[in-house]
Parts: C-alpha cells; structure tokens; sequence
C-alpha cells in the first residue's frame, strides 16, 4: 500500500511496490496521504515515486468486472484523484522509476512535473489496443498537459514511449539514469517548495479549469 515519508520540506509518496493499480483501498490511502500534505504547514512539495518494475499500471480491471455495478462510482474516484493532484497546493512531481500505463500514465500528467527512468520502462495510453475508450475527463486531461501531436499520438496509437522517446515528446520532463530517477525528482520538488499555499491552487485551477469542469461531472463521467 502507498506509504508518506517526509524529507525536509519534500513529502514522498511511494505507491508500493507491486503494480500499483487503482484498487478502491489503494485509492484510499493515497488520498489520506494527499490529506496530510494538503494539512502541513511551510514550504512543501511533493513527489510521487514507487517501487519496483512498475510505478502504476492503471485501474484495477479485476476489482472493476467483479464490481461492474459500481463502475460509475469507481470512474468518479479516479477522476477526483486526477482533479485532486491537477490543483494540489504544493508543487508535485511524478519519479517514474517503471512502467506508467493507461490511467496511471495518466495519473502522471497530473503531477506539475515527470522524471522517467531512461534506460528501461515504458509510459503508454494503451486503451485503443484494449478497447476501453478515454472518458471525457481522462480526454481532456491528456490533451491539456501534451501537445496536440503527442496526445493524438499517444491516444491513437497507443505507443509505448521509452524514457527518451517520452523526453522528445514532453510527456516527462527529464529521462535520467535509474539511482538519479529520485533523487532528481526531490530536488526538482524542494526547489519549488516555497511557492505551497493557495495562490499555487488558484493558479492551478485557473489554467485546468476546462480539465475540472469533466473530471468533476457526477452525472455523466464516461459520457455515454
């Protein structure tokens, strides 16, 4: 399960060490955790790391067809997730140390910055190749944070971008070696540390409030 350290003024959020999926407790104790850092006082930031081959692989499809009468209630907690990080108070950066896929890559475009490891692991919008179509909300997520070009490529097609392929296509920010994947991330986090507070949240929300308006229907999430 996700677990919160503290280094100075950087919280690190390690999602586990498994395939990181979006099991509904799994998505619990990441929100407890976001609860925490939204509660700090001071200078903070965030980083979002994990363990291990995989650093999220996106919803829990078995949890998901054994529950298929909570489908829409399920969708709903993903998509606050996404809206949560997108407008979070602090600074927040995404360690891709593994594979990002589906709605954990898409988890990762909501961080404010994304280091991947640059030798090996791939980020991938699989969801053309196995038939699951973008909700509205996740549409408009991925279109506000790649180019046009990147995210048509990337929903289309669903290519798996390797760290310096995601690099040429600013989907991450950095593709570094495996022990720097952290550790840059801590240190690109503390250098934005001062800027935590309520400006940075209305700041946020103004640029993604087109993002917000989908991922905060209740009535409709997966526009059928």
């Amino acid at each position: 399960m996700p677990m919160l350290d503290r280094q100075e003024n950087v919280f690190v959020l390690d999602l586990g060490d498994g395939e990181n999926r979006f099991h509904p407790d799994w998505l619990a104790s990441v929100d407890a955790a976001l609860d925490e850092v939204e509660k700090a006082d001071g200078p903070r930031a965030l980083v979002t790391a994990a363990t291990g081959r995989f650093w999220s692989n996106g919803l829990d499809l078995d949890w998901l067809f054994a529950h298929a009468d909570r489908q829409r209630e399920y969708v709903l907690t993903v998509h606050a997730l996404y809206a949560r990080m997108l407008t979070l108070p602090v600074v927040t950066v995404a360690a891709l140390q593994g594979h990002a896929f589906a709605a954990g890559a898409m988890f990762s475009l909501a961080h404010d910055l994304r280091v991947m490891r640059a030798d090996r692991g791939f980020w991938c919008l699989p969801e053309a190749d196995i038939g699951i179509p973008f909700s509205p909300g996740m549409s408009a997520l991925v279109q506000a944070r790649l180019s046009p070009q990147a995210a048509h490529e990337a929903m289309v097609t669903a290519r798996r971008y390797g760290g310096h392929e995601a690099l040429t296509a600013a989907i991450v920010d950095h593709a570094v070696d495996e022990d720097a994947v952290r550790t840059t991330a801590v240190g690109l986090a503390a250098a934005q540390a001062a800027k935590a507070g309520d400006t940075l949240r209305t700041i946020k929300s103004r640029m993604y409030a087109h993002v917000l308006v989908p991922l905060r229907e209740r009535e409709n999430p997966l526009g059928d």
